[in-house]
């Protein structure tokens, strides 16, 4: 087995030396995490499901011409993608209130917004990544205007492509998270998606019952993560059934 170098490791993922120049191998792991890190558990065969579905998702994206940092998926846990550097900024679409957004504006969860809101938080995992504006973003140089601009065009585009694709599957897109990263190629620099799109980073619920399938069931102590993970990507048509036996087999490999 070739020992690779670690780059990174963060709460969900490990990110390796790639095979060659500019690429990196992502991995994922079972971890999950909640509240800043103040809640840990390790779910068997999240990484798997996580890896897939942000696979499919990733793949879908780069049809469409959006640019993300996704080559291709090696294994079960892993994925070959480009190496960018990282814009310190989590950007969270909302499409519904829930979590902080109900909290924080007294807006009971399950409304629906006046339109699509884009948040900005910043992305340091020891300040509890706080919520900043567009002027703190350009004051302290964490990103371009011009960055902020094409951050919130894709953003936007990445919403309308998720909100129709969870809808085909009776899932409604609530709000998720996504990060971006700069791709240096020659004297060009691009802004691309990066991070991973899955359950971990997205609001998803059920069209008709409104059962949670997100990460949300490890925050609020609801049980059934994995269960919830394989639920979405059977509907996506990822997996061909949803249950505990085929987690377990995903995780073996």
């Amino acid at each position: 087995m070739v020992k690779r170098r670690k780059i990174y490791e963060g709460k969900a993922k490990i990110l390796y030396e790639g095979p060659e120049p500019g690429t990196l191998i992502q991995y994922f792991k079972d971890d999950a995490t909640a509240f800043n890190n103040e809640k840990r558990a390790v779910l068997d065969g999240k990484g798997v499901l996580n890896n897939r579905i942000s696979e499919f998702v990733m793949t879908q994206l780069n049809a469409i011409g959006l640019p993300t940092h996704f080559l291709k998926r090696l294994n079960m846990r892993e994925q070959l993608i480009r190496e960018v550097e990282i814009i310190p900024l989590e950007v969270i679409c909302r499409n519904v209130a829930a979590g902080s957004i109900a909290k924080r504006l007294g807006i009971e969860e399950g409304t629906p917004l006046p339109r699509s809101i884009i948040e900005f938080c910043y992305k340091k995992d020891e300040l509890g990544d706080p919520l900043v504006s567009e002027e703190h973003i350009t004051a302290f140089n964490w990103a371009t205007h011009q960055e902020i601009d094409d951050i919130i065009a894709m953003t936007l585009r990445i919403n309308d492509f998720l909100t129709g694709l969870f809808a085909g599957a009776r899932i409604k897109l609530v709000d998720f998270k996504v990060e971006y990263g700069r791709l240096y190629e020659g004297d060009m620099v691009r802004t691309v998606l990066a991070d991973e799109i899955s359950p971990d980073s997205c609001r998803l619920w059920d069209i008709t019952t409104g059962e949670k399938l997100d990460k949300d069931r490890f925050r609020r102590d609801l049980g059934g993560v994995t269960e919830a993970y394989a639920e979405v990507a059977r509907r996506l048509g990822i997996i061909k059934e949803a249950g505990g036996a085929e987690i377990l087999s995903f995780s073996q490999e």
